[in-house]
C-alpha cells in the first residue's frame, strides 16, 4: 500500500486550512497514495474561544467532517484526520480525536487522545492541553488495505506502552499525527519516532504541523514515514507544506519480526 503523510501549517482560518488539505490530499492521491494521513489540528489552531465555535460531534459531524468525507470519496483513499476537534458534553472542553475515514467517506474508527500535553518548558513554551481538552481512555486499531493501523496523537509518542498495546492488538502500522513544538521537536521528534518503530517493528506514519500558527505557538515540521527497522524512508523538511510518500510492504514487517523476534522475547509485561 502506498501511504502519504501531510505537512501543513494550520492557523485560525478554517477555510484556508481546508483549502491546504484539499491541495495536499490531491497531491498525495496523484502520486498513488491509498492512505493519506493529516496532522493533528489540521482544521484549526488558534484562540480557544474561536475553537469552541467549530467543534463537531462524532460520528455525525458537521461541515468540516463532511468536507473531509467528500475528499476521501473523491480520491478513493483512506483518510486519517489526525486531530479532529470533537464536541463533548462539556461546553468548555472538546476531545482531540484521530478519525479514520474509508474510501466511501464513512467513519470507521475514532481514537480520543489519551495523554494531554501539559508542560512549562525552560524556553518559555507553556501549554496546558487539559485546560481545554478531555482525555480519552481507550486504544484503537483500525483496518486498512495494508493491515491493522494503530491510532495515536502527538504527545502519546512519549508513552511506549501505548504502542506495545497497539501491537498486541495486531497493529503493523502506527500513526502519530502531531503538532510537535519546535523546541521539543529539535531534540526528540526523530529519536522518539524511530524508537517506536524499532521497538514495535511497525511502519510509523507521522504527519506534522510546521511553522508559526498563533501567538507563540510554533511547530517543528519534519513529517515522515519510518520503516520497521527504524529507517526514515520519506521525510518533509522543517518548513513548508508538502507530502511524503512511501510504499508499505507487509513482507518487510514479517521478515523483520521473523529475523529479530524481539516481540516474542518479552519477559516483563
Amino acid at each position: 500500500m502506498v501511504a502519504a503523510v501531510v505537512q501543513m501549517n494550520a492557523t485560525p482560518d478554517v477555510a484556508a486550512n481546508l483549502a491546504a488539505v484539499d491541495r495536499l490530499t490531491a497531491e498525495a492521491a496523484d502520486q498513488g497514495a491509498a492512505l493519506i494521513a493529516l496532522p493533528e489540528a489540521f482544521a484549526f489552531i488558534g484562540p480557544e474561544r474561536e475553537k469552541r465555535g467549530i467543534v463537531e460531534p462524532l460520528p455525525e459531524g458537521g461541515a468540516i467532517l463532511a468536507h473531509c468525507q467528500a475528499l476521501a470519496r473523491k480520491h478513493q483513499c483512506h483518510l486519517i484526520l489526525g486531530g479532529f476537534h470533537e464536541q463533548s458534553s462539556d461546553p468548555e472542553k472538546s476531545f482531540n480525536t484521530c478519525v479514520h475515514l474509508d474510501r466511501d467517506g464513512e467513519v470507521i474508527s475514532c481514537y480520543r487522545k489519551i495523554h494531554l500535553f501539559d508542560v512549562d518548558l525552560a524556553d518559555g513554551t507553556r501549554l496546558m492541553e487539559s485546560d481545554r481538552t478531555l482525555p480519552g481512555d481507550t486504544l484503537q486499531v483500525t483496518p486498512t488495505p495494508f493491515g491493522l493501523l494503530g491510532l495515536s496523537v502527538c504527545y502519546d509518542l512519549r508513552f511506549p506502552e501505548v504502542y506495545r498495546r497497539l501491537v498486541e492488538q495486531g497493529a503493523t502500522v502506527l500513526t502519530v499525527p502531531s503538532a510537535f513544538t519546535a523546541s521539543t521537536g529539535r531534540d526528540h521528534w526523530h529519536v522518539l519516532l524511530r524508537a517506536r518503530a524499532i521497538e514495535c517493528q511497525c511502519y510509523l506514519l507521522a504527519p506534522a504541523q510546521w511553522g508559526h500558527h498563533h501567538r507563540t505557538r510554533t511547530s517543528y515540521g519534519h513529517a515522515m514515514i519510518v520503516d520497521p527497522w527504524g529507517r526514515i524512508v520519506a521525510e518533509c523538511g522543517g518548513e513548508g507544506d508538502g507530502v511524503s510518500i512511501a510504499t508499505l510492504d507487509p513482507d518487510v514487517v514479517a521478515e523483520i519480526r521473523r529475523s529479530l523476534p524481539s516481540l516474542t522475547h518479552r519477559r516483563l509485561q
